[in-house]
């Protein structure tokens, strides 16, 4: 089964659906359930249908406990985010390919120790390889202009970047977000396969002129059908494991 997570500005899909609410140890978590040619995507509002929980207060354990638990495999992700790469403007479509953490309390990981068990999982691949390029060739089939790749800062919000911060990020990746960690992180620890694909809804604080004008909506809405179009192409398509490390990235000492 395959999955699609929202964020800011996508809180839903035009498309028919049920709702169906997955219980899990970390929470209870409701889904819609959509129908498309007989096969059923779920579909996850990262910050609920009514953008009501702020990012450092999402329940990521139960996000991607409950899609585990439903049967998801494969999971594509939108994210809003503002740029810090003079490349990548306002409206501009991204796929990313790393991450670095700057997040400071959030649940990181399902393994606390205890019945859990102390485990690791490799990074070296985060964000699926094997869906990175089917977005990239269906979206070209389909006619969306992805601009390129993109290294994600992952912040604590919810309140953006200070000038002095992003002077400081602007050495490191090229897009500021503050969803994906520990998001693509839970996700590999359960052995699924996930993507995540950039909306550049604004420069970064200090980049273009002194105030970063924030038209996140407007930017989103531009490209959200056409990213759901490509998601639903890959799903339709087919998806496999057998190109990725992503079922087989825990490191047990």
């Amino acid at each position: 089964m395959k999955a699609i997570i929202g964020g800011t500005g996508v809180y839903g899909t035009s498309y028919d659906s049920r709702v169906e609410k997955i219980k899990t140890k970390y929470g209870e978590v409701e889904v819609d359930v959509i129908n498309i040619d007989g096969e059923e995507i779920v579909f996850l509002a990262r910050h609920g249908k009514k953008h009501s929980v702020p990012p450092h207060l999402i329940n990521y354990r139960a996000n991607i406990m409950a899609l585990k638990e439903f049967g998801v495999k494969y999971i594509y992700a939108t994210a809003a985010v503002g740029s810090l790469n003079e490349a990548y403007a306002p409206g501009d479509i991204v796929v990313i390919r790393d991450f670095i953490d700057f997040t400071k309390s959030r649940p990181v990981t399902f393994y606390d120790g205890g019945d859990n068990g102390v485990k690791h999982v490799d990074m070296s691949d985060p964000y699926c390889r094997n869906m990175r390029e089917k977005f990239y060739h269906y979206s070209k089939e389909l006619g969306l202009n992805v601009k390129g790749e993109a290294v994600y800062i992952c912040t604590e919000g919810p309140r953006f970047e200070t000038a002095s911060e992003i002077k400081l990020y602007k050495n490191f990746g090229d897009v500021v977000g503050m969803t994906s960690v520990p998001e693509v992180v839970l996700a590999k620890e359960l052995g699924l396969c996930y993507a995540s694909i950039g909306i550049i809804t604004n420069w970064c604080t200090g980049i273009d002129g002194e105030i970063a004008i924030h038209d996140i909506q407007g930017s989103v809405d531009k490209n959200r059908e056409r990213i759901t179009e490509v998601f639903l192409k890959v799903f339709k398509e087919g998806l496999d494991q057998d190109n990725c490390s992503c079922n087989n990235s825990i490191i047990e000492l």
